[in-house]
């Protein structure tokens, strides 16, 4: 290639097809058969590609999830109470089309940390913006926005997130700063945009640690309304792949 042309391809940031034009030149035999314009769609399609993973691996780790789950990887023995064709029936996006909700509950161990982030896992691959957070570091990072002045801004990029997902809800109780952010984020985010939440708590008393009847009444209609809900059973998964791994 002459310096006009590379310098032209620098400048339109196509990294990947000068690197491949440069390799179609090394080895003109294997493309001599093939015209112009085929060539150059396998360059342009090689970009193409390589964007397009280069914006799933910024979408994974901006999401920042707690495990690197995939659907593929799910255990789906009777015991735990899910379904594949279930599963398969959410990550053909009904739900996020939609804005509804995921909530699932269960005991500690139970894989319900592994499904939310499998799902978000998947979505980024499929371009869309996820972000995981523990409700202790959400509360941290809320807490340190206030405190800095850009909590409006934090919100903002939050609203503009398609799948938010919280993972350890109902751990604790919450303060009245804690329950005001809550609502904001959430009231925020009613028919606009959907949350999964992994929770330990029973939905049946999540009204009793939201407290103050008021904001509990505001976030559990938000939260419950036309979401689909899961429980989980069984023993806890890791206590399973302990059992699978221990020498015999």
């Amino acid at each position: 290639m002459n310096s006009e042309l590379t310098q032209q391809l620098n400048d339109l940031r196509l990294s990947t097809m000068m690197h491949s034009l440069k390799l179609q030149e090394e080895q003109p035999n294997l493309y001599s058969d093939l015209s112009f314009h085929d060539r150059l769609s396998l360059l342009l399609g090689e970009e193409i590609t390589t964007r397009e993973q280069r914006k799933i691996d910024r979408l994974v780790k901006q999401a920042k999830f707690r495990l690197a789950a995939h659907p593929s990887q799910i255990d789906y023995r009777s015991s735990r109470g899910i379904e594949k064709s279930k599963i398969r029936s959410l990550l053909e996006g009904h739900w996020l089309q939609y804005h509804q909700n995921l909530i699932f509950t269960g005991a500690t161990g139970c894989g319900k940390t592994y499904l939310g982030c499998a799902i978000g896992h998947y979505f980024c691959q499929q371009g869309i913006a996820v972000r995981y957070f523990r409700i202790k570091g959400l509360q941290e990072q809320l807490k340190q926005v206030h405190g800095e002045g850009s909590y409006s801004r934090f919100l903002a990029q939050l609203n503009k997130t398609p799948i938010l997902i919280l993972d350890d809800w109902g751990m604790e109780t919450l303060t009245s700063q804690q329950r005001s952010d809550l609502l904001d984020i959430i009231d925020a985010r009613h028919e606009q945009g959907s949350i999964i939440i992994m929770s330990q708590l029973p939905v049946a008393k999540w009204h009793e640690l939201i407290g103050e009847a008021t904001y509990a009444d505001a976030i559990m209609d938000r939260l419950i309304h036309r979401a689909e809900r899961f429980e989980l059973e069984g023993e806890s998964m890791r206590k399973v792949v302990i059992s699978l791994t221990d020498p015999q």
